[in-house]
């Protein structure tokens, strides 16, 4: 679930995990209405909130054993489920140390832990990785990954285009609390006219003439640049090598070339604008 600033994708999680009541309709979960007073339906659903939810004071396993136990976790279920979720996220070697001690992508990692102890049916991660290096990004979607891998469902907001590319098999566009999109990734890339582009370097600087031949050409879609130098919009990448052929074969062979697909990034901003929000 992807929008700007101000969207609704926190609005919309703590409706969907009970916490705030629809204006109007249902959020249901496996047939199961979810609200405040539902605990039976809560309990299928595990959080990541955006802001941390940890106690500093607590070693990393004392964490766990207590969120677990507010799923009413005990005894040796308890221990297992804490060392499993501890070796999912990398964890473990760090299980008796205090979350005041672990970087940013450690207390996220350890967020998420604490969200899988009640083996949840849904995990609802509120931009996970906000503020978290490189490193502990990738290992927050290796994790998420197997759980996808396993069958999990997972819906995810982030502000992150890549790691909605990486991740998702269904995306929602909203914005203004409006549902604009909501479609697979391929659904979503057919609605911009060029699915790919193509960068190119020529030798002598494109006159109007050659511009407006190139226009002529199969699967060319548009042509921005100027100069030497242009951008060309490709209905789909395969449009590129006869392209490149047609340049060679007209006196301008690329000095240098590169290819590449149409972001979700230019379909959400297409979608959302480009103005700035707060």
């Amino acid at each position: 679930m992807i929008g700007p600033n101000g969207a609704g994708k926190s609005t919309t999680v703590s409706m969907i995990c009970g916490l705030l009541r629809p204006d109007a309709r249902q959020v249901l979960l496996d047939g199961e209405v979810v609200s405040a007073g539902n605990s039976s339906a809560k309990h299928k659903i595990g959080l990541v909130p955006q802001e941390l939810a940890l106690y500093d004071d607590l070693s990393a396993n004392e964490n766990l054993k207590l969120f677990g136990a507010l799923y009413g976790l005990t005894g040796n279920q308890l221990k297992t489920r804490c060392r499993e979720v501890l070796a999912l996220v990398n964890l473990s070697d760090r299980a008796a140390d205090k979350p005041s001690s672990f970087s940013g992508g450690m207390k996220r990692r350890l967020n998420i832990a604490a969200a899988l102890l009640h083996d949840p049916q849904l995990l609802i991660l509120d931009e996970p990785t906000v503020g978290v290096d490189p490193q502990s990004r990738n290992a927050i979607f290796d994790s998420l990954e197997q759980l996808k891998r396993e069958g999990r469902s997972l819906i995810y907001t982030s502000h992150y285009m890549e790691e909605i590319e990486r991740l998702a098999d269904h995306i929602v566009v909203i914005d203004h609390g409006k549902v604009l999109a909501d479609e697979t990734p391929a659904a979503l890339h057919r609605r911009l006219p060029a699915q790919a582009a193509l960068q190119v370097d020529l030798a002598q600087p494109a006159d109007a003439v050659l511009l407006e031949q190139i226009r002529r050409q199969p699967g060319v879609i548009d042509i921005a640049g100027k100069d030497s130098n242009l951008q060309i919009g490709l209905r789909v990448t395969e449009d590129a090598l006869p392209l490149l052929q047609w340049l060679t074969a007209n006196g301008q062979p690329p000095l240098h070339f590169m290819t590449a697909k149409a972001k979700l990034e230019d379909i959400f901003l297409g979608l959302t604008g480009r103005s700035l929000r707060d």
